[in-house]
C-alpha cells in the first residue's frame, strides 16, 4: 500500500524499519531491540523527509513499538510513552483485516487479528489520531486509501 501510495503521489515512502532489522534477528526480539526499533523507525522517517513530494508516506509508525511491547512484555518503552504526544501523524490509515491472513516469518499471532485490530483503534483514538480504516479488496482497497488522502488533503 505505501509504495503504491508513493507512486500515485509522486513521493518517497518509509519503510518499515523493524522489518528490516527483524530479519538480521536470530532469537525474538528482546526489549533493547524494540527500543532500537523506535528510534530507528524515526531516524529513517528524518532522513527520507526532504526527499518527499508535500506528502511523506510511512508504511509504519513507531506506534507499533508500543504495541508489540505491550502485547510481548506488557508494557512499553518510556522513550516511545513519551514521544507518541509529541509526533504527530496527519492521517493514519488503518488497514481493516477482511484480506486472508498472510504467513510471513515475521509476523505473529494469526489468530488474535481482530484483538490488534482493536488495540489499533484504542491507540489511535487515546492519541486523538486523525485516521481512516482502509477495508475492500484488490484496486477498491487502494481506491479507498487514496480517497480518504485526498479527502484530507481538501481540509488542510
Amino acid at each position: 500500500m505505501s509504495a503504491f501510495l508513493a507512486r500515485h503521489y509522486h513521493t518517497v515512502w518509509v519503510p518499515e524499519y523493524a522489518r528490516g532489522y527483524c530479519e538480521k534477528l536470530i532469537a525474538p526480539p528482546t526489549w533493547q531491540d524494540e527500543i532500537n526499533m523506535f528510534y530507528g523507525q524515526l531516524d529513517l522517517e528524518k532522513e527520507l523527509l526532504p526527499q518527499a513530494n508535500k506528502l511523506l508516506i510511512c508504511d509504519t509508525t513507531f506506534i507499533t513499538v508500543k504495541i508489540w511491547s505491550d502485547q510481548i512484555f506488557g508494557r512499553s518503552p518510556q522513550e516511545v510513552i513519551d514521544e507518541l504526544p509529541k509526533h504527530k501523524y496527519d492521517l493514519y490509515l488503518l488497514l481493516d483485516i477482511d484480506l486472508p491472513w498472510q504467513d510471513d516469518p515475521l509476523r505473529d499471532f494469526p489468530n488474535l487479528r481482530e484483538h490488534f485490530l482493536e488495540v489499533w483503534h484504542k491507540e489511535l483514538q487515546a492519541l486523538n489520531a486523525n485516521y481512516k480504516v482502509i477495508s475492500g479488496t484488490g484496486p477498491e482497497r487502494y481506491e479507498r486509501a487514496v480517497e480518504a488522502i485526498e479527502e484530507y488533503l481538501k481540509v488542510v
